[in-house]
């Protein structure tokens, strides 16, 4: 049986470029190697697009020399009925490989966001997790909470505010927000993995946390915190027809809330899945720590009341239908332990390491929940593309340069 060619996607424009990194390394070590022929495929910070064994290799990314030497720069586009990567520099830009589906393993702006799916989507290739909607809701805060109130979906208290407006008029911004009850939380709208968050107790904390968030994002979101907070993760896999739901998981930090900081680097070592899954350099070492995108101290399953449960695994379907998810995604709640109020807080459409952990709670080994992703993403392609999106008439046929020629029920002219 010949195997699919699957091209996993990961880096990116994005400040959780080296997350991405680890989360795809991951995953490529875990892929079903009697199905699959996996094709690595790294897009520098730069947007620069590199294939190669070599790629899978977590030393090979400590010098971006190396990659320049070892790896081939291409472009990824649709030639003569395959899918191919084209070498981009040279007298002759040959094939160096080609694919039969892609797989993102991205995280954050430029990449998780619907940019890299519209691409995949042009060029009209199948791939695995969310579409360019869902991509795009997934990752911007304010149009998520505004789909998620529309729904009747629970979630708290919050005001945004463009950074413009806040240079402009301080004052107002300050008013909209004394809305609220301190203590509050502010992010920046399109960030993920705690990337600029910070809280705040008063109104100098509130100025300084949004000053910090808008180095990262021109939209700014401010919510109400949760008291006697609990927080905790479900992932959902499927798409809009059917859903399965992972183990929950109960989150334990430090500090309010979990920082860039707590979540992957810990003790200052990368906290990255790939060590148990036992990935080895081919130079040196492997990459050291737990989980990425999960933090080191964890209840699995999480301490919760059976309605609670019932509730967050209502709400967390309610989510992934109501934007339009797929694949494997993670959301995340907060719940007000006391009063055992749920929260959505947020979906994190391509999560960090897939969040395999929390499908390891429910006996579901990561390589059935990546073998799932592709089977998905290939089902979704064959539905897009039995709808129509195209008709067969030409309307510019009677059109000339100097106007219209023969048609009827058309409206202007390219030229007067």
């Amino acid at each position: 049986m010949e195997k699919i060619r699957v091209g996993v996607i990961f880096g990116g424009k994005s400040v959780e470029h080296e997350v991405s990194i680890i989360s795809a390394i991951t995953a490529m070590y875990k892929m079903d190697q009697e199905k699959y022929d996996i094709v690595p495929i790294y897009i520098t910070k730069e947007g620069e697009w590199y294939t190669g064994e070599f790629l899978k290799d977590i030393e090979s990314f400590k010098n971006m020399n190396l990659i320049n030497t070892y790896a081939t720069n291409v472009v990824l586009m649709f030639y003569k009925g395959r899918f191919v990567l084209r070498k981009k520099n040279g007298f002759f830009n040959k094939i160096v490989d080609e694919i039969d589906v892609a797989f993102p393993i991205v995280h954050g702006t430029n990449v998780e966001d619907g940019v890299l799916q519209g691409y995949l989507q042009t060029v009209g290739i199948p791939y695995a997790g969310p579409d360019v909607y869902a991509g795009v809701v997934g990752q911007d805060k304010v149009l998520m909470k505004a789909i998620f109130s529309k729904e009747d979906l629970p979630i708290t208290k919050y005001e945004w505010f463009y950074d413009t407006e806040f240079k402009k008029d301080q004052e107002n911004v300050l008013k909209k927000v004394k809305r609220l009850e301190y203590p509050l939380i502010v992010k920046p709208s399109l960030t993920g993995s705690s990337v600029g968050i910070s809280t705040a107790s008063n109104e100098k904390e509130l100025i300084d946390a949004i000053n910090e968030a808008m180095q990262y994002d021109s939209k700014i979101i401010v919510e109400e915190m949760v008291e006697n907070l609990k927080e905790v993760n479900i992932a959902v896999l499927g798409n809009y027809e059917s859903q399965k739901l992972s183990e929950i998981e109960e989150v334990h930090a430090k500090a309010k809330f979990l920082s860039y900081q707590d979540k992957y680097i810990g003790d200052g070592t990368i906290q990255g899945g790939a060590k148990k899954f036992g990935v080895k350099s081919g130079v040196k070492g492997t990459v050291k720590g737990g989980k990425t995108g999960m933090p080191s101290a964890s209840k699995m399953p999480a301490d919760l009341k059976p309605e609670v449960r019932a509730k967050v695994e209502e709400v967390a379907r309610g989510v992934f239908r109501a934007l339009g998810s797929a694949g494997n995604a993670r959301i995340d709640f907060l719940i007000d332990d006391k009063k055992n109020e749920v929260y959505v807080n947020e979906i994190n459409s391509i999560p960090g390491s897939l969040a395999y952990y929390l499908w390891e709670g429910k006996g579901i080994d990561f390589t059935e929940v990546l073998n799932d992703m592709v089977n998905i993403g290939v089902k979704d392609f064959k539905k897009r593309n039995g709808k129509t999106h195209s008709f067969d008439s030409n309307i510019l046929a009677g059109y000339t340069s100097n106007g219209v020629k023969g048609v009827k029920g058309t409206k202007g002219k390219l030229s007067k």
